[in-house]
């Protein structure tokens, strides 16, 4: 009481520095019953958590979801379950210098076996995919001749597990001939084995199950003729039987099973850089990405690698809907990347647009899309998606326009010309513009102005800052126009994977689901890496062959997308500051959950005070999740999981003081009481 009597008799010198003495009596009185209300009450912050009545509003419930680009081999070689590299001989200088139509493959001559092979174009399985492998069998011996794929630096085998294998052969010279099929194992040593027999002219489609008689990290695909002829080969697939949800042509199972983990809102793709592509002609068209596989364009990766769009759109809404993600897809603004031809560190040859007289096809490209996603199983191109084996529509909600494009006169004209046929045709449809590559300057100003002069509903941010700007711009969108477009802040991420990186994050994302009602959606980038193959670090995930290796940045946007809510309220917690001590406060309406998160960016315990007093029918019992640990540890160099999430319980009362461990992100969730 003395502490409290000292602090109201200071403020009103303060207010009142004259009348003071006159007031002092009838203060004293109202200290008294104040302070015997507040200490009745357990707590000296109490009374001034009452002060301040809890505000509540409506957030956005696909705040948080993640961002997929092909980057650092997220797709062929990552989250792509195709275990074969360069199975259609595809490979070329374009994608990455050294390169050719051999990459990854190995002519193989076992034994006194003899041959050759060459790459041929005239005849291929289909025009979109037109280089294949010529074969020569001229002495096939005792072993025959063929060839090798080791993979992505190995092909993973687990004993036990079985391995669809296909390929198109066509007869050129000989008769039938026996082809057999294996796994191999580093040594050498035979672990799977099938056979097949070559009997036709004409491009045919073989397929063989394969069991895997071992564990092995670092096997490889052979394929051996054994008898004199010669054979052409293409679309050579090893797929693991197991991918994720069993879904054909899918994705590797134990990576979309981490990413399914999140519990994202939402998932944007393909890209990034990516989609806008190193020149007009390296555009992404998604027309060449959905179909048949063998049917699709593949392309150079803007990021220096090849695109088999093995994982094409079709297979991004099949991820989607299998996650219960809403689908972001992102389509270039009929313009070509600003640093085409060289690269964002040192230039290139700058922005181009289509000519206006093909603007009119490559807007019906834009238009077509939201039919495949929506339109029903008898329209155009409904029907090549239920011809894919999806009948019923994705229900796309959203659909991105460009991305960091330069805010030129080329980028205005064709993203108007998109955007306002898109609303003609699909008002229902939110169009997601583009406001550059980072959280201020000319590019980002004129952004805005454009999109408000658009009326368009949402605009990315992109930013990838150091940690202690996550720290000190928490109060970003306090004073964001709520009656302009939206924001969804599509990439960012505080350039690092230690532990204080992810707390600063994490304070941040409480400072987002504060203003969800500005913020729409949010996502950090990049989503994926393949250790040994990134071009940008740092990430969200890694991975290998075998293993899959979660950061601590993963596990904050793993904790705020399983504990997110469609509800904020505030001033439940005293004791933060603007910096380095940060909390939000939710609901979830689907649950009646209630889930606070508080993040404690500072080297010492920190006490604050919970006011539970807004919320009714809450259970005592609250499950609390706390990350925490020594502010430079990662968890991702040698694969060692040094930090993760501790699951304990606890009880509470409506109003209780709370300690948060130094370094730490904390959640408490408490359950509505069932309606007996």
């Amino acid at each position: 009481m003395n502490i409290i009597c000292k602090t109201v008799f200071k403020k009103l010198h303060i207010m009142f520095p004259i009348q003071f003495k006159n007031i002092r009596i009838l203060t004293s009185l109202f200290i008294l019953v104040t302070a015997n209300t507040v200490l009745n009450s357990g707590s000296i912050y109490a009374q001034s958590i009452h002060s301040e009545k809890s505000v509540q509003k409506r957030i956005s419930s696909n705040l948080f979801g993640v961002f997929f680009e092909d980057i650092n081999y997220a797709a062929d070689g990552g989250l792509y379950a195709e275990l074969v590299q360069n199975r259609s001989f595809e490979y070329s200088p374009a994608d990455h210098t050294g390169w050719n139509p051999f990459t990854a493959w190995e002519y193989i001559t076992p034994g006194y076996a003899y041959g050759n092979i060459s790459v041929a174009s005239n005849q291929p399985v289909h025009e979109n995919n037109p280089h294949y492998v010529v074969l020569t069998i001229e002495e096939p011996a005792k072993e025959g001749v063929g060839l090798k794929n080791a993979g992505f630096n190995g092909i993973p085998l687990i004993s036990g597990d079985t391995y669809l294998f296909s390929i198109y052969i066509r007869q050129l010279a000989g008769s039938a001939i026996p082809v057999t099929i294996q796994l191999t194992g580093r040594d050498g040593k035979v672990n799977a084995e099938t056979k097949i027999v070559t009997d036709s002219d004409q491009w045919k489609k073989y397929t063989a199950v394969l069991k895997a008689g071992a564990t092995d990290d670092s096997a490889s695909l052979v394929i051996i003729a054994k008898a004199k002829g010669v054979i052409a080969l293409d679309e050579v697939s090893l797929f693991p039987q197991n991918t994720y949800k069993n879904e054909p042509n899918g994705l590797r199972n134990d990576i979309a099973g981490t990413i399914a983990a999140i519990k994202p809102r939402f998932i944007r793709f393909p890209g990034g850089c990516l989609v806008h592509g190193d020149g007009l002609g390296n555009m992404y068209r998604w027309k060449n990405t959905i179909g048949p596989v063998e049917q699709r364009i593949q392309q150079k990766n803007i990021w220096g690698y090849h695109q088999s769009v093995g994982l094409g759109f079709f297979e991004y809404f099949r991820f989607c809907e299998d996650i219960g993600a809403e689908p972001l897809p992102v389509l270039p603004a009929a313009v070509c990347c600003q640093n085409s031809g060289g690269s964002w560190r040192i230039g290139g040859t700058g922005q181009h647009g289509l000519a206006l007289q093909e603007m009119g096809d490559y807007i019906q490209d834009v238009l077509d899309l939201i039919e495949y996603a929506n339109g029903p199983a008898n329209s155009v191109w409904g029907a090549k998606r239920a011809a894919a084996g999806h009948p019923l529509p994705f229900y796309l909600k959203y659909i991105g326009i460009g991305n960091e494009d330069q805010q030129s006169d080329t980028f205005r004209e064709r993203f108007k010309l998109i955007q306002e046929a898109v609303k003609q045709h699909y008002p229902a449809i939110n169009v997601v513009g583009t406001v550059g590559w980072s959280p201020d300057g000319t590019e980002f100003t004129q952004g805005w102005q454009f999109g408000k002069q658009q009326k368009v509903e949402i605009l990315d941010e992109h930013y990838y800052m150091n940690p202690d700007w996550f720290l000190r711009n928490q109060h970003r969108y306090d004073q964001y126009d709520r009656s302009g477009p939206k924001v969804y802040i599509g990439e960012y991420a505080s350039r690092g994977n230690t532990l204080y990186n992810a707390l600063c994050e994490a304070a941040y994302m409480t400072s987002i689901e504060k203003n969800g009602d500005i913020v729409q959606l949010a996502s950090y980038a990049p989503l994926l890496a393949r250790k040994g193959n990134t071009q940008w670090n740092p990430n969200l995930i890694y991975f290998d062959q075998t293993n899959v290796y979660p950061t601590i940045n993963y596990y904050v946007q793993q904790l705020f997308g399983n504990n997110s809510g469609n509800r904020y309220y505030s001033h439940i917690v005293n004791g933060l500051n603007d910096s380095s001590i940060a909390a939000s406060c939710v609901t979830d309406s689907l649950t009646g959950d209630l889930i606070l998160k508080i993040v404690n960016v500072e080297d010492t315990l920190h006490k604050v005070h919970i006011n539970l007093a807004a919320f009714r029918n809450l259970e005592k019992n609250a499950v609390v999740t706390v990350l925490s640990g020594r502010p430079q540890t990662i968890n991702n160099v040698t694969g060692v999981t040094n930090i993760l999430p501790v699951v304990t319980a606890t009880q509470t009362t409506k109003t209780f003081d709370w300690n948060l461990p130094p370094y730490s992100f904390t959640i408490l969730r408490w359950k509505q009481k069932s309606k007996q």
